[in-house]
């Protein structure tokens, strides 16, 4: 099975384990990320103005190149994936949006939402399964407690993401379960780091930070893995605690039995 794949800008610098660890355990998987081309910045923040196309045409490019291969477009980062299925969203449902972008960007067949945008999670889950995933284990992680940090970009707006349960999301759990490991639950993992906030605000930034290490660390995680670069920024500069965080899919190739330079 072959997908678009849209990699995004800080997985090829500052989070480039987050791709590294992808790409090899997909190949252990049995499927491959084909990397778009040609690709641009996604912005990293969902334009909120209803005039405002410019910001949306990277995106909208990389879902038509998705479209036009007969692929689904996988992301990694949770901020890319949040813009880009929102953008996608409007090019679905919003007629003036959708009209606009098409006019600016010509292409052979105006776009018109048709690609499937999906988070590697998502593919993990649905396309491979969990319990497939169990059977290509060769590492388990057998006796580690790991908290599964969501934030926010995941999840929300749900009705758009339809990642999971916004309040009481699991698939990151599920994942835990299926190399070996133990979830721990806590009450901090859906909620947001100050990610956005970490420059002007840092005292407040620090505070959102520090209650969700050591939420995770009060209930006995061993560490905590992530999906998003901006939260394993974040969490890293300002936890209280010395819980370590990691990309779950550096959890993955090590399960897989992966070893990469």
């Amino acid at each position: 099975m072959k997908y678009s794949y849209y990699p995004g800008c800080t997985l090829k610098n500052k989070a480039q384990a987050l791709d590294l660890y992808a790409r090899e355990s997909a190949k252990a998987l049995g499927f491959e990320l084909e990397e778009v081309s040609d690709w641009q910045c996604c912005g990293g923040v969902y334009p909120l103005g209803s005039d405002e196309i410019a910001t949306k045409l990277s995106s909208i490019r990389v879902l038509n190149e998705a479209k036009t291969k007969g692929q689904s477009l996988v992301t990694l980062c949770s901020a890319c994936h949040h813009v880009i299925k929102r953008v996608n969203d409007d090019m679905k449902n919003v007629d003036d949006i959708r009209t606009r972008a098409n006019n600016y960007l010509q292409f052979d067949e105006p776009y018109k939402g048709e690609a499937t945008v999906l988070h590697f999670l998502e593919v993990l889950r649905d396309q491979v399964g969990f319990d497939n995933l169990k059977q290509k284990v060769t590492n388990p992680l057998t006796g580690v407690k790991i908290g599964a940090y969501y934030g926010c970009l995941l999840l929300r707006p749900s009705e758009i993401l339809a990642f999971d349960d916004p309040e009481n999301p699991k698939i990151l759990e599920d994942f835990i379960r299926a190399i070996g490991a133990e979830p721990v639950i806590y009450p901090y993992r859906n909620e947001c780091c100050g990610g956005y906030i970490s420059l002007k605000e840092k005292a407040m930034a620090q505070n959102m930070c520090e209650k969700i290490t050591d939420s995770a660390e009060g209930f006995g995680a061993d560490m905590l893995i992530t999906a998003c670069p901006l939260c394993m920024y974040n969490l890293n500069k300002n936890k209280s605690k010395t819980i370590p965080v990691y990309y779950f899919t550096e959890l993955l190739a090590q399960a897989l039995g992966i070893k990469t330079n």
